[in-house]
């Protein structure tokens, strides 16, 4: 990687290891242009305080309506033809919408709630570990990492569990698919259109009182449009489960990586949470942050931006960003530093107790009940979902010891 080319951005050896692409960006061009399919390109900022300040700008909008010409014509985003029915959600809205519809999705994450669904998080999860423990191949992503916050989501919604397996197969390919996947996502997204569509008839005829019932209601007294309904249940789906999911895998590989890293948790669970943390910032579950657009003309990183340019901010990149950490390469739960992986400024996750929550379940599970736990193959077999936002594994295949 010589320090006049720009490294490739994509690809499965990007894909697996994308870290020393990232520092010849933090080092050569930390706003970097880059070239998407359908004729669009985007600013990728690199450094940890860029990010930070892109984050925390009011004049960096959400709303897609916002971008430039070639954005919006390119069909970039998701879902790519720009359903109002699923994508009126706070994460595309900006000023006193966003604030009003972060205020009712908040009443999914209160301390409170979070804390009545640790009980059920602990019981899918013992169940999940009961059947890792009777499979011949486990695999920590596809028996724990997926199923355990698809369950969760689906709890806080009131989704149907005979409707939970194919939510959990639907929303995989939003997950995983890389950028030129057009007709795969979007097929997946027409199929969640209509099935949020129909259960929100269901509400309406027969109130709950779970999230989507709470949403409902909001619709009735007329603080949410019916798009804005559907638009956060999908959100809420989609962002609920793969962000944790792909972090629980991604906190494994770290600690089956370095055994006795693994070994200080199993023997002092006050690590548990740092590591968490730890995990959140070296390996980020989201590669990128999602789209922002310039209110007007500005300056990111050095670099000129009209309104309406796309931005994308890397917080993959930022958590290894040496300028912020040091030694930042290295996994170590002391630490005790914060990181972006969260967002920051007024669209910080929603949802990031929740996620904490679920992860620490996850790890103290398999801590209690996988001794000897070790990967099943090399390293350099393992494969990581394409996405240009997402960072995770398809999956982790593992051996442990039994009785």
């Amino acid at each position: 990687m010589s320090a006049s080319t720009p490294p490739p951005l994509h690809g499965p050896a990007f894909d697996a290891d994308p870290h020393p692409a990232y520092r010849w960006l933090r080092e050569h061009s930390p706003a970097h242009r880059v070239e998407l399919p359908g004729g669009a390109w985007a600013w990728l900022v690199t450094r940890h305080d860029d990010v930070r300040a892109v984050l925390a700008d009011p004049d960096m909008l959400k709303d897609p309506a916002r971008a430039n010409e070639v954005w919006r014509r390119s069909g970039m985003g998701l879902p790519f033809d720009h359903r109002p029915s699923l994508v009126r959600s706070m994460v595309n809205v900006d000023g006193d919408d966003h604030a009003r519809l972060r205020r009712v999705a908040g009443g999914a994450f209160t301390p409170r709630r979070v804390r009545t669904l640790v009980e059920s998080a602990e019981r899918v999860t013992a169940d999940l570990v009961d059947r890792i423990t009777a499979v011949p191949d486990p695999d920590l992503v596809r028996d724990l990492a997926y199923p355990l916050p698809i369950a969760i989501i689906c709890d806080i919604l009131g989704v149907p569990p005979e409707d939970r397996a194919e939510f959990h197969r639907r929303a995989a390919v939003l997950d995983s698919s890389g950028p030129e996947e057009v007709a795969a996502v979007a097929a997946v997204t027409d199929w969640f259109d209509d099935y949020l569509a129909h259960l929100v008839d269901v509400r309406l005829a027969t109130p709950s009182d779970d999230l989507l019932g709470d949403l409902v209601e909001a619709h009735r007294e007329g603080r949410l449009t019916r798009d804005e309904v559907t638009s956060t249940a999908f959100l809420l789906l989609v962002a609920g489960h793969e962000t944790t999911a792909a972090l629980i895998g991604n906190l494994f590989l770290i600690l089956l990586r370095d055994p006795e890293q693994l070994e200080r948790l199993r023997e002092d669970r006050d690590l548990v949470g740092p590591a968490i943390e730890e995990a959140l910032r070296m390996e980020s579950p989201l590669q990128n942050a999602t789209w922002r657009f310039p209110r007007a003309a500005t300056t990111v990183a050095g670099v000129a931006l009209e309104a309406g340019e796309p931005v994308l901010v890397s917080l993959l990149s930022a958590g290894r960003d040496p300028e912020r950490y040091d030694d930042p390469d290295a996994f170590d739960p002391g630490r005790g530093e914060s990181h972006l992986t969260f967002g920051h400024g007024a669209h910080f996750c929603v949802g990031a107790r929740l996620a904490r929550m679920e992860v620490r379940v996850a790890v103290e599970a398999v801590l209690d009940r996988l001794p000897g736990l070790r990967l099943a193959v090399p390293v350099e077999e393992l494969r990581w979902w394409p996405s240009p936002i997402m960072h995770g594994l398809f999956a982790l295949p593992v051996r442990f010891d039994t009785a």
